[in-house]
C-alpha cells in the first residue's frame, strides 16, 4: 500500500509539475509576487496530494518566531519535502540551489520565474560571493533567502558541516537568520521514492541576529539549534 499511495502522489505532482511548470512562463510580464503565488500553488496542491495519498501531514511550532521583516532560513535539508512546505508560510521567498535544476524541463522553469540564486557548487569562492551579491540584492527587494547550509540533503539521524556562504550573506548583509529544524527525513527519505505515513514536525526556531557576529559565530549558533532540535523531535 506504501508504494501504491507513492505511486498515486508521483502521478499527480508530476502532472501538476507539467501544467505550473508550463504556465509559468506566462508569468514573466507580472510583477513578482504574482509570479510566486502562481508558483506556489504547486507547493500547495502537492502539500494537499501528498495528505490525500500517503496520509503525510505536517505540524509547525514556532510561527510566533518569524519576524515581519523578511530575513534568511537556514533549514535543515534531509528531504524534498521541506522545499515544498516553506512555501506555505514563509512569502515571498527565493532559493539558493545549485543552477542545474533551472535546466529540467517544466520544474526548472517554474524555478527561473522566481528568480533564484543558481550557483555552480564547484566554482568555491565564486560561488560564496554569488550568494552574498545576489542574495543581498533579493533581501533588499523584500524576500526571503532560504538556505540549507548543508547544502545538500543528508540522512536522517546524521548530520554535515554547514557551509560558509549563507552565515557570510548574514554577517555582510546584517540581516538576521532564521533556523528551522524538521524531522521529515524519517518520512520522506533522501533519495527514497516511499513515502510513509505520518506527521511531520517543523519547528522554527528564535532569530539569530548577525550584526556584529562573524559567519563562524552565525554558522554555530544555528548549527547548534538545528541539530539540538532535530534530536529532540526525533530527526
Amino acid at each position: 500500500m506504501i508504494l501504491l499511495r507513492s505511486i498515486l502522489f508521483f502521478l499527480g505532482s508530476f502532472l501538476a509539475t507539467l501544467i505550473i511548470g508550463s504556465l509559468s512562463f506566462l508569468t514573466f510580464p507580472f510583477p513578482y509576487i504574482f509570479r510566486f503565488y502562481f508558483v506556489r500553488s504547486w507547493a500547495v496542491f502537492n502539500l494537499w496530494w501528498l495528505n490525500i495519498t500517503c496520509n503525510l501531514n505536517y505540524e509547525v511550532t514556532g510561527m510566533e518566531n518569524i519576524p515581519e521583516k523578511n530575513a534568511i532560513i537556514f533549514c535543515k535539508h534531509q528531504s524534498t519535502f521541506e522545499t515544498i512546505v516553506l512555501q506555505k508560510f514563509i512569502i515571498p521567498q527565493v532559493w539558493v540551489l545549485k543552477r542545474e535544476l533551472l535546466w529540467l524541463p517544466f520544474f526548472g522553469w517554474g524555478l527561473a520565474v522566481l528568480e533564484p540564486i543558481a550557483i555552480n557548487r564547484s566554482s568555491g569562492r565564486k560561488a560564496v560571493e554569488q550568494i552574498k551579491k545576489q542574495g543581498i540584492n533579493r533581501l533588499k527587494k523584500g524576500r526571503w533567502v532560504v538556505i540549507f547550509p548543508e547544502g545538500t540533503r543528508i540522512k536522517a539521524g546524521t548530520e554535515k558541516r554547514f557551509g560558509v556562504g549563507g552565515a557570510i550573506l548574514a554577517a555582510e548583509s546584517g540581516f538576521p537568520v532564521l533556523p528551522i529544524a524538521h524531522n521529515a527525513g524519517r518520512f520522506w527519505p533522501r533519495r527514497s521514492f516511499l513515502k510513509y505515513p505520518g506527521t511531520i514536525k517543523i519547528h522554527i526556531g528564535p532569530i539569530i541576529e548577525s550584526t556584529n557576529r562573524t559567519p563562524d559565530e552565525i554558522n554555530k549558533l544555528a548549527k547548534q539549534w538545528i541539530d539540538k532540535t532535530v534530536t529532540e523531535i526525533g530527526g
